[in-house]
């Protein structure tokens, strides 16, 4: 069999006058921005707008991608942001909105003038969600707590009814007593009863002997 050799030739493709050159893979920048890089990045957008991202990266002269650059400019560059020191009445409506919303962090900055997506996320994921999960676990306590009082408060509540139905002269708040000689005391009867009871006895001694 013959053996056939193939030959790989390689190319350079050379820029063309006018193009810009967009830097590979390995060669943007993923570090932190520095103020130098801050400052080109401002004063292109200045010149040409908060669009086309990738142009203004090449511009602007960064090792940077346009995402890079866009997240920049949203999240710390642009003009009337707000950054931390978050109100109580600014944290007050971002529980309402993500009770009603979820996370759907921008439209909750869309209604929170001056701050980011990115800065209410982080600050939820960081500080409001971990007061949430305090808050719920203390309320679950108290509620189990409560409930076991009610509990108990039931149970001795039945125990009670069932002594005072084995027991009815406990409900009364005293101990009912039976007198043997108050029985057979007869000074108050009258005396006609009284003749007929000696009578009976009389009798009964009789029916005693005979047997």
């Amino acid at each position: 069999m013959l053996s056939m050799t193939h030959e790989v030739v390689k190319r350079e493709v050379k820029p063309v006058e006018g193009m810009a050159i967009v830097p590979s893979k390995k060669e943007i920048n993923k570090g932190a921005w520095t103020a130098e890089e801050d400052r080109k990045l401002a004063e292109v957008i200045a010149v040409h707008g908060a669009k086309r991202w990738k142009v203004v990266a090449t511009k602007a002269g960064l090792n940077r991608c346009g995402k890079s650059c866009r997240l920049r400019w949203l999240n710390y560059l642009r003009p009337n942001i707000k950054r931390g020191n978050i109100s109580d009445q600014e944290e007050d409506l971002i529980l309402r909105l993500h009770k009603l919303l979820g996370n759907r962090w921008s439209l909750i900055a869309g209604r929170l003038p001056g701050r980011t997506d990115n800065e209410i996320k982080n600050y939820w994921n960081s500080h409001l969600s971990k007061k949430i999960n305090k808050k719920e676990k203390q309320n679950g306590a108290s509620t189990r707590e409560s409930s076991k009082a009610e509990k108990m408060t039931v149970g001795k509540v039945h125990v009670e009814k069932r002594e005072n139905n084995i027991n009815p002269s406990s409900s009364s708040g005293g101990e009912e007593t039976f007198n043997v000689d108050d029985f057979f005391d007869f000074s108050n009867e009258d005396p006609l009863n009284l003749q007929w009871i000696s009578q009976f006895l009389e009798m009964g001694d009789g029916l005693r002997r005979l047997s």
